[in-house]
């Protein structure tokens, strides 16, 4: 299903060519963020947990164009493989989930990608994160539907307080509509996950 909230952040604050989304905000270096993952609907299982995002550091101000220019010319298979080749720069999880996990992907999390940041309006900050979703094994021999998007990509605002809320496509496809010339998100979810309650904190 596509998403216009998500599909604004990702062409705005990644592919849109705007001097804004690529001004580097201040204050913030190591940072953990803590919170509550509720999900709407069925397909992203074990989601109603609390969740935590440990960014490590802040992609390069060139990493943007560079994915501007593999996706343009490579389309979503090109944008997956330059992801997967990108080192790590932080990982996110649901440290509390207790249910069936078997490639441990719930409890230890999925390596972060893609992380930067800018200036709230608000004197906050807006983070914008995507990354290859790790696709467990089962996923890998059945090849469902779900195959088909690779991506999780994530919209956090925070106020001076450093506290905010978020989106979340787990499931996402990222095209390009050639007759409108716009990049579109499909999410695999009716809904996307809501980030609620979270907390920003600086780490040393």
């Amino acid at each position: 299903m596509k998403n216009a909230f998500m599909a604004a952040a990702a062409a705005v604050l990644l592919f849109a060519a705007s001097g804004h989304a690529q001004a580097p905000a201040t204050g913030l270096a190591k940072v953990r963020i803590t919170g509550w993952a509720l999900s709407m609907a069925n397909t992203a299982t074990g989601a109603n947990q609390t969740i935590q995002i440990d960014i490590n550091r802040w992609v390069p101000l060139n990493t943007r164009e560079q994915l501007i220019t593999t996706f343009t010319e490579k389309k979503q298979q090109g944008l997956l493989d330059a992801l997967r080749k990108m080192p790590e720069v932080g990982r996110w999880r649901f440290p509390g989930y207790m249910g069936p996990d078997p490639d441990n992907i719930y409890r230890l999390g999925t390596p972060l990608r893609y992380a930067t940041q800018q200036p709230g309006e608000d004197g906050g900050y807006r983070i914008v994160i995507m990354t290859d979703r790790i696709i467990p094994f089962k996923e890998q021999v059945n090849q469902p539907r779900s195959i088909d998007y690779p991506f999780t990509l994530m919209e956090l605002h925070f106020g001076k307080d450093l506290t905010g809320e978020g989106r979340m496509l787990w499931f996402t496809q990222i095209q390009m509509d050639k007759k409108k010339g716009i990049i579109e998100l499909e999410n695999y979810s009716s809904e996307p996950v809501r980030l609620n309650n979270l907390k920003l904190e600086n780490v040393k």
